[in-house]
C-alpha cells in the first residue's frame, strides 16, 4: 500500500466493518494512467467467495451514459442520427401522441417532460415475454408529460429507454449487439456487456446485488432494474455489467478523445466535446451529469 492511499484503503476496511456493503473494488486512474486498484470483501453475503479485480458488477444507471449514449454518439457522428431528430421520425409508434415531436437531445439531457419513473414491472411481468416490449412502448404512448418539453430538466428512466429504441431502429439492430460492434469490441473491451437473461449465464464472477422480495431470490448475473429484467436484460435505462477496469477503458476513450486533437479510438473529439457540453439552466450534458452549482460531489 502506498502511503498517498492509505487513508482510501482505511476507508475501504471501515465500510466493509460497519456492513456498507459486503464487497468493493475501487481503481483510481490519472491521465490514463492506473495509480491504485483494490478489491475487498466478498461477493455476496450467503456464500463464501472473494471480491477481485475482475468482479462483474451491475452498473445500473451507468448504462445510460456508458451504454446508450455512447450508442447514440456513435450514430451522430455517423450521421445516422441527428441530435434535432423527432422521436415520431424514428419511432413511429409515437406519431400522434404528445411526445412525437421530442428531440433525441432532449431525451438525453432528460428535458423532454416525462416523469422520473413508473412502476410498470409488475404489470409487464403479467404478459408474455415476446409482448412486453410493445406493452411498455403503449404505456409510454399514454403516459402524460410532467412538464412542457424543454422547460426543465427532470432524471428520467423514461428517457433513457425510449433512447434504447432509438438507437436499436437507427442501427438495425439489437441495442447490446450494435455496442459490441461499434464501441465495445473496438476498444478491445470485454469486461462490459449486457446480461440476456434468455440466454445461459455468462462466465465470471458477479457481485450481488440484493435478495429481492419481488423475484424471491439472491440477484446476481441478472439485471437487478425491475423493468429491463422484465424486457429479458437488455434495455436503454438499465441493464449493464463491467468491472472496474472495463468501465476506465470507457471513460479513459472519453477523456482522450476529448482532450487530442485527433480524437480517440472510437470517439472524435467534436462530438465528445458536443456531447459533454451543459445543457443551459441544467446540471446535465447530453447523457451525462455535470457538476451541480451546490454541493455537488
Amino acid at each position: 500500500m502506498t502511503t498517498e492511499f492509505s487513508g482510501v484503503e482505511a476507508l475501504l476496511r471501515q465500510g466493509l466493518a460497519e456492513g456498507v456493503f459486503p464487497g468493493a473494488v475501487l481503481l483510481v486512474a490519472r491521465a490514463g494512467r492506473v495509480l491504485f486498484q483494490r478489491a475487498c470483501g466478498a461477493l455476496n453475503r450467503e456464500a463464501p467467495g472473494r471480491t477481485t479485480l475482475s468482479t462483474l458488477f451491475d452498473l445500473a444507471s451507468l448504462t445510460k451514459p456508458l451504454a446508450t449514449t455512447l450508442a447514440v454518439m456513435r450514430l451522430v457522428q455517423e450521421r445516422e442520427l441527428r441530435l434535432d431528430e423527432p422521436l415520431a421520425a424514428v419511432l413511429p409508434a409515437f406519431a400522434g401522441t404528445d411526445k412525437r415531436a421530442l428531440t433525441v437531445e432532449q431525451l438525453l439531457s432528460h428535458t423532454s417532460g416525462l416523469p422520473d419513473y413508473r412502476p410498470w414491472y409488475r404489470e409487464l411481468a403479467a404478459v408474455a415475454p415476446w409482448e412486453r416490449r410493445q406493452r411498455l412502448q403503449a404505456l409510454l404512448r399514454a403516459e402524460p408529460l410532467v412538464h412542457r418539453p424543454g422547460e426543465r430538466a427532470l432524471y428520467s428512466d423514461l428517457d433513457f429507454m425510449l433512447l434504447g429504441w432509438v438507437a436499436e431502429a437507427v442501427a438495425g439492430r439489437r441495442l447490446d449487439r450494435f455496442l459490441e460492434e461499434a464501441v465495445y469490441a473496438p476498444l478491445g473491451l470485454t469486461s462490459v456487456f449486457f446480461v440476456d437473461l434468455q440466454q445461459p449465464r455468462p462466465a465470471g464472477a458477479f457481485a450481488a446485488t440484493e435478495r429481492c422480495d419481488w423475484r424471491g431470490r439472491l440477484i446476481e448475473a441478472e439485471v437487478h432494474d425491475e423493468h429491463a429484467h422484465a424486457l429479458g436484460g437488455i434495455a436503454g435505462h438499465a441493464g449493464l455489467f463491467g468491472t472496474a477496469a472495463g468501465v476506465h477503458t470507457l471513460i479513459r476513450e472519453l477523456v482522450e478523445a476529448y482532450h487530442a486533437p485527433a480524437g480517440g479510438r472510437v470517439f472524435r473529439r467534436e462530438t465528445v466535446r458536443r456531447f459533454l457540453r451543459r445543457v443551459p439552466g441544467t446540471d446535465k450534458a447530453l447523457g451525462f451529469d455535470m457538476p451541480s452549482d451546490e454541493g455537488s460531489s
